[in-house]
């Protein structure tokens, strides 16, 4: 191929024209060189007759003749090496060959002979193309010239938009062509110039790169020779002037092309880009003679750079890429950091200049650039500005990029030390305060003001969401202090404080709101950069900010008294607040400001404003001005609400939002913005879910989340997705058959009612309520609460109810499943039970899905529904551990038999879902166990005593677990609070008497839910062995004593809540587990419980112990939140978020709150999620360690679920899992070492709280 003649050439030729002409029409219709080069890659794709083409035919034979053999030896080398190995793919023997052909020498001598003739053949086919183009220029020369005023820029070149990379056609000719169109009669400076715009225009980008550098290189000279007149800083700049607009017409195409450059740049080799980097930022580099006065010197180009792109738009471009932005920053660092060096000086003298003139008599620099106004005169002053613009523009996208910020330190004449990026922040913040503000009321028209404030706001904005940047430049205390300055000064009424404006302050806490937004921001205003250090240390940022806020909302502050714009700061600063206290950790630290009493206080009056207002009388003149009072008035007292429900976002929050009395209001706010699908907050990453699950996790909560008409919405949305649709919606085809038991349009709206549906709101909602069990249901009758869903969708105990639904199968598939979750609750089951039978519906409805086939054959249908009640028959009749229990699966199995489990519809209920545990296998006591028994016997002093016995205890845990169990588990605790109830250190409430006989509680009743809770006990006692019998009438008298004793202890109260009317709503798990422990004996369990009683874990583990308790704060009692709720669940949000960060983000992600699963797992003591022998070591556990150790109990359960939880986060049913499966593998005593370092950690905080629930801090 090498030596191939002339004639081998002109074939070529011909075969290419043909290939070419065949195209023609596509590649003319392509928009750009690139568009017609894909048409070509792919043309095999598209053309049909690829294979036809002669020059693809020429090129196969060639390959073939050529390659062909080497090919063949390849494949059969292969094919017999496999033949020892396992059997191989078409696919790999192709990728081996090719890779092996690609790198032969045959191949490479083939491409390089190719490349040769082609472009022998290439270049002729161009040459006759630019012969045959010249000639006919020639003859339409004349038309050409008489159009050709319309085709390019005539009069002003640089003004018109950037058209680069349109158009990459060029030829030797249309130089000449541009060189004609040129009017003689304009100035040569005029002809140049546009010369060098067209030019950049029609050339191929190879050439626009050596024009661009052309006309660099000729600015440099321009600005270096002492010959031309260039403007100094002291006479200004007349852009009327000729000289300078001719100066500026060039600069200005120069940065048209660099804002343009990065767009097609990357396509060719990187040498291409560094020449036009390196040219550019020599010419910005140009400094004259420093000897003058900085007054007197001429100006340099950057200067007039900053003048026609003043935010640096072309080094943002520039920046944005990695493969240009390392070639800058390289250059920047080797040869041009001057560049860097200036822009941090005139910053600095900037801020130098705004010192020595105070407040406003700095020019009024903002207008000239952001009033759109003519101006045709630049002074010094304003040129100083507008440079110092650019250069902080340009400083802030640096430091945007890690290698931009290792530039730094940087040496400036000027002073002293090394300029630091701690120093650049820090005079950027004061740059904020120190210079003039705009106008207070600004227009939409100026809304891209350029005033050094909101510059310098808008800088840091960007560096606050660049994480790693952030970190590295902004959390540290030297950049907060110096953001929190002017407030210092302002709470203590210095002379510096009227200098900061209400705009300045609007600024800092915006940068605040989003540091705080952020983990490691969070932490260093709560903690400062030395949290754990012992020295004594002024108040960190966060102290300082909620002193501030509090201090405006109290209006304590006399400066702002009056101003307009006092809202406006106020809403800011409380914005920062919330992204502090809507965080577990940052409400304690803002406890001691009650700020959600100042803000209730401030939303009361401004409430009882927008009442007064008058309303507005047509033809009034005062009409406009009432008007935007009402709507200042209005979205203040929103924002007062929004920054109310935000408190919501944490269990103890929540509490305060009640007691602020104004839940109500706030829920239907957030309903309000809900139903107009608004954002929830402006940093809130996620939606609405977690404030719904934490609200809905207590009574009044629940109430009002109905009373705003939220749960409403929801049903009726659920119920267009599941039965009917929207009437205005045009059926054009038929909806698809669901696939899934629930489907993917009614998933959202499911996880809503298991989020919305804990015990708490379940029995405010539905308790005491008859289902409606109507005759008949009107086919348009829609559910709008809770108990019509139980109606329509669970309980279907009528025909009425069945031919009411138009998807029977796939709606009561839905209510099945929401049965299932619901009933994990055991309160809730217990109430359903309890109220509607629902174990006699299910078991009916099985009855009549049998299939008599003689008298002596029944078959139950095996069928969605069927199966679907199987499992919660299974799951309500049967408690037990993961180890205890077997539910059958909702899916049907392949082979034969698709579902082996039996289906019942009658009592008793099979026995093989029970599994064959060791049950209540008593070990016998070893000799560990007797030391530590021993230690019950022994005298020592009180406090050493409880040490050694919860050290042995530790160490039995770790070392043998399984021994503390059965009577020794009974023996150890009995003994062990008996002697925490005579040391006066280690109880906590007061000792009661009670003389209550058996005889005297014999008539006293117990709820429905109380009994059915003693039968459900029973139960589960018997299967483990531990209860006989009799054990129901015991446990019953149990129950009715300790009602009588814990009322004793409670104060009156009137509330409309349903759960504060009456005693404890839910059964008394604590005292059935304790029963059982007791082996059933009922004198034990009462004497344990009023020994128990006196001690502060009574509070945590046995819930009615607190019940409307005259131990808790009035308004502690009238929430009807509990301290397990406000203190334990908060504690353990607030550690999961350190200690499983990812499983504290996929709760998030999932709009589900931690909080919520934890208070059920507490309040059932773990029953359905542990084993027996958990459930004693979890009880044990928290008696002997202290009540700390319930919250670390469930950390160390997260820790051992992350996987898991993960998993079910990216599965969208993290809510149903945690509900419905039980704590698989978890054992108390696996996580001992790790639950000992949490307590290390934090125990004097969550203790401390846990001793100040009787009178809580607010």
């Amino acid at each position: 191929m090498a030596q191939s003649s002339g004639e081998d050439a002109v074939v070529l030729q011909a075969m290419l024209r043909q290939l070419f002409q065949s195209v023609k029409e596509k590649i003319t219709g392509a928009p750009s060189l690139e568009c017609a080069e894909e048409i070509l890659v792919h043309l095999e794709e598209t053309d049909e007759n690829f294979h036809n083409y002669e020059f693809v035919k020429y090129l196969r034979q060639h390959i073939c003749n050529t390659l062909g053999s080497m090919i063949e030896e390849e494949m059969e080398k292969w094919t017999s090496d496999q033949n020892q190995a396992e059997e191989s793919g078409y696919d790999t023997v192709v990728q081996h060959v090719t890779k092996r052909t690609q790198e032969s020498k045959e191949y490479k001598e083939m491409m390089h002979s190719l490349k040769n003739i082609m472009m022998v053949v290439v270049e002729s086919m161009i040459n006759k193309f630019e012969e045959d183009e010249i000639r006919n220029q020639e003859r339409q020369k004349k038309i050409q010239k008489e159009k050709s005023n319309n085709s390019y820029c005539t009069d002003n070149c640089s003004d018109s938009d950037s058209s680069f990379n349109q158009s990459y056609k060029f030829c030797q000719g249309k130089l000449q062509l541009i060189l004609d169109q040129l009017d003689p009669g304009q100035p040569k400076e005029d002809r140049i110039l546009k010369f060098y715009a067209q030019t950049f225009t029609l050339s191929p980008l190879h050439m626009t790169k050596e024009i661009y550098t052309s006309l660099a290189k000729y600015l440099k000279l321009y600005f270096l020779s002492r010959e031309n007149h260039i403007p100094t800083l002291s006479t200004g700049i007349d852009i009327s002037n000729p000289n300078v607009i001719c100066l500026l017409k060039k600069v200005r195409l120069l940065n048209e092309y660099q804002k343009e450059a990065p767009s097609f740049w990357i396509r060719h080799p990187e040498k291409y880009m560094e020449e036009i980097v390196e040219n550019t930022l020599s010419l910005l580099s140009v400094k004259h003679d420093q000897s003058h006065l900085v007054s007197q010197k001429n100006l340099d180009p950057i200067y007039f750079f900053a003048l026609v792109d003043t935010k640096a738009v072309w080094f943002k471009k520039w920046m944005h890429a990695y493969y240009s932005r390392t070639a800058v920053l390289r250059l920047l660092e080797k040869k041009y950091k001057s560049l860097i060096t200036t822009a941090v000086q005139q910053c600095f003298q900037y801020f130098d200049l705004c010192e020595a003139m105070k407040v406003n008599e700095i020019l009024s620099h903002s207008k000239h650039c952001g009033n759109k106004q003519k101006t045709f005169f630049y002074s010094g002053q304003e040129l100083q500005y507008i440079y110092f613009i650019h250069s902080l523009c340009l400083l802030g996208r640096l430091l945007i990029y890690t290698q931009g910020r290792r530039l730094f330190p940087i040496k400036l004449k000027s002073r002293k030390d090394l300029v630091s990026l701690t120093d650049l922040l820090v005079l950027f913040t004061q740059l904020i305060y120190y210079s003039p503000s705009c106008p207070k009321m600004t227009s939409a028209a100026h809304l891209d003001n350029y005033s050094p404030a909101s510059m310098v706001t808008e800088v840091l904005q960007i560096l606050c969401d660049q994480k790693e940047c952030a970190v590295e430049c902004l959390y540290n205390n030297t950049v907060i202090e110096a953001l929190l300055q002017p407030i210092h000064n302002l709470m203590k009424e210095t002379k510096a404080a009227p200098n900061c404006s209400e705009a300045a302050l609007i600024h800092i806490a915006d940068i605040l709101a989003r540091i705080a937004s952020v983990e490691e921001g969070l932490t260093l205003l709560l903690y400062g950069e030395n949290m754990n250090s012992s020295e004594e240390k002024s108040p960190t940022g966060a102290h300082i900010i909620a002193q501030f806020s509090k201090k405006l909302l109290d209006e304590d502050i006399s400066i702002f008294s009056g101003s307009e714009m006092l809202p406006v700061v106020k809403g800011a600063f409380i914005s920062v607040c919330r992204q502090i206290y809507g965080t577990c950790e940052g409400l304690q630290v803002l406890i001691p400001y009650s700020l959600h009493e100042s803000i209730a206080k401030a939303w009361k009056k401004t409430s009882l404003l927008s009442e007064r207002i008058p309303t507005p009388v047509k033809g009034s003149d005062s009409v406009s001005s009432i008007s935007q009072e009402s709507q200042n008035i209005m979205a203040w007292e929103e924002n007062l609400l929004d920054d109310l429900l935000n408190f919501a976002a944490t269990p103890k929050g929540l509490l305060f939002l009640q007691r602020t009395g104004a839940i109500n209001e706030c829920v239907t706010f957030m309903f309000n913005r809900y139903a107009k699908k608004l954002q929830i907050s402006r940093h809130k990453k996620f939606g609405y879910g977690v404030l719904v699950t934490q609200v809905a996790s207590t009574a009044a909560g629940a109430i009002a989340l109905q009373s705003s008409g939220f749960i409403n919405a929801l049903i009726t949305e659920l119920w267009a997705n599941l039965e009917c649709g929207r009437d205005d919606v045009r059926v054009t085809h038929p909806r698809s058959t669901p696939v899934d038991p629930i489907d993917r349009s009614c998933q959202k709206s499911f996880l809503g009612l298991v989020n919305l549906l804990p015990y708490p709101a379940v029995y405010e909602l539905v308790g005491n309520q008859d289902l409606p069990n109507k005759a008949e249901y009107s086919l348009r009758e829609v559910p709008t609460c809770v108990l019509d869903i139980l109606d329509r969708l669970i309980i279907l105990n009528s025909e009425a109810k069945i031919r009411s639904l138009f998807n029977y199968e796939q709606s009561h598939i839905f209510g099945l499943r929401l049965l299932s979750v619901l009933c994990c609750d055991l309160d809730t089951l217990l109430l359903l039970e309890a109220q509607y039978q629902v174990s006699e519906m299910l078991l009916n409805a099985q009855e009549e899905n049998i299939l008599e086939t003689s008298e002596s054959h029944r078959h139950f249908i095996i069928d969605g529904l069927s199966v679907e009640r199987n499992h919660v028959l299974v799951r309500i009749n049967f408690i037990g551990g993961p180890m205890e229990r077997i539910l059958p699966p909702r899916v049907l199995e392949k082979g034969d038999d698709p579902y082996p489990w039996p289906m019942f519809s009658s009592y008793p209920l099979p026995t093989c879902y029970l599994s064959e545990v060791t049950r209540n296998a008593d070990l016998k006591q070893d000799n560990d166990l007797g030391k530590l028994l021993l230690h019950f016997k022994m005298s020592d002093k009180q406090t050493e005593w409880i040490e050694n016995c919860r050290r042995q205890f530790c160490k039995m845990m770790k070392a043998k677990p399984d021994i503390i169990s059965g009577s020794a588990l009974l023996e150890l605790l009995e003994k062990f609070v008996l002697h925490l109830s005579e040391s006066p250190s280690e109880c906590y409430f007061p000792s009661v008497e009670y003389t209550a006989t058996d005889a005297n509680v014999k008539n006293e009743s117990l709820s429905s839910v109380q009994q059915l809770g003693i039968k459900m006990t029973v139960r589960y006692g018997k299967f483990l062995n531990l209860l006989k019998d009799s054990a129901e009438n015991d446990l019953t008298l149990v129950l009715k004593h300790c009602e009588r004793f814990l009322k004793q202890q409670q104060a009156p109260i009137k509330s409309s809540l349903l759960c504060l009317q009456g005693s404890y709503a839910g059964h008394d798990w604590f005292v059935s587990s304790l029963f059982m422990i007791m082996l059933g004996d009922k004198e034990k369990t009462l004497r344990f419980l009023q020994q128990f009683s006196r001690l502060l874990i009574s509070a945590f583990l046995w819930l009615p112990r607190l019940h409307i308790s005259r131990y808790l704060p009035t308004d502690t009692i009238e929430s009807g939140i509990h301290p397990v709720y406000f203190c334990s669940t908060h504690y353990i949000e607030m550690l999961l978020k350190v200690e499983v960060p990812l499983v504290f983000s996929a709760f998030h992600m999932s709009g589900f709150a931690p909080s919520q699963i934890c208070l059920l797992w507490i309040t059932q003591c773990f029953w359905n999620y542990l084993d027996w022998i958990e459930i004693c070591h979890y009880i044990a556990t928290c008696v002997f360690l202290g009540p700390d150790y319930q919250v670390y109990i469930c950390i160390a359960i997260f820790k051992h679920l992350q996987q898991d939880i993960l998993q079910h986060t990216q599965t969208q049913d993290l809510q149903v899992f945690l509900k419905e499966e039980a704590l698989h593998g978890f054992r108390v005593s696996d996580y001992f070492e790790y639950m000992e370092i949490l307590e290390q950690n934090y125990r004097p905080v969550v203790l401390r709280d846990m001793q100040n629930v009787r009178v809580q801090n607010t």
